[in-house]
């Protein structure tokens, strides 16, 4: 199992990039479809990577807790060649409550990974909504780990995303340095 680091492409206070992608509830989703939300909370992940797995409950957590964030999952994995990863085990996994996130949406053609500049799983980036519910606007505010725990079977003690989130929606500016993330490679097309 390859293990990356992200390169940071966008960066802070940069508009998210758009997109419409399916989710696992049957609905499709853009960046407008959260604008209700103060934040948006993008994490680039999918269902048998290592690293992503043990984050599951982390960000379920993270969507229980905060009302005025948004988080959702994106896998863009090659799911031919990874079949553990296809729609189908999205929708399971979110079924039986595995996985708890306000959206988990499939980015088949990978065009979404690619614009953000994202390259393993997990790879978050938290948004701040400057444009409120009518027109809203996504500026990153932060992208890196998640937490401290740099392996699978560590414990974290620090909780980098629950940092930037208060921040933000106490109307802060995010303090923390965009620490590249953690995790196996996005598993890319070969065409």
């Amino acid at each position: 199992m390859v293990m990356e680091e992200s390169e940071r492409t966008i960066g802070r206070d940069e508009p998210a990039p758009a997109f419409e992608l399916p989710a696992t509830s049957g609905d499709s989703y853009s960046l407008d479809d959260f604008g209700e939300y103060e934040a948006l909370l993008l994490v680039f992940t999918c269902n048998h990577c290592p690293y992503a797995k043990a984050k599951f409950d982390l960000l379920n957590d993270v969507a229980a807790e905060y009302d005025e964030v948004a988080v959702v999952g994106i896998n863009s994995n090659d799911a031919e060649e990874y079949p553990e990863d296809s729609f189908d085990r999205m929708t399971e996994l979110v079924r039986d409550g595995t996985i708890a996130y306000d959206a988990y949406l499939h980015d088949e053609t990978q065009d979404v990974a690619r614009d953000y500049g994202a390259v393993c799983t997990p790879d978050p980036f938290l948004f701040r909504n400057e444009g409120g519910p009518e027109e809203p606007r996504f500026l990153l505010s932060y992208h890196g780990r998640l937490d401290d725990a740099l392996n699978p079977d560590d414990e974290a003690s620090e909780f980098y995303v629950r940092q930037a989130i208060d921040s933000i929606l106490a109307g802060e500016e995010v303090d923390l340095e965009f620490m590249p993330s953690r995790g196996c490679s996005i598993k890319w097309r070969d065409d």
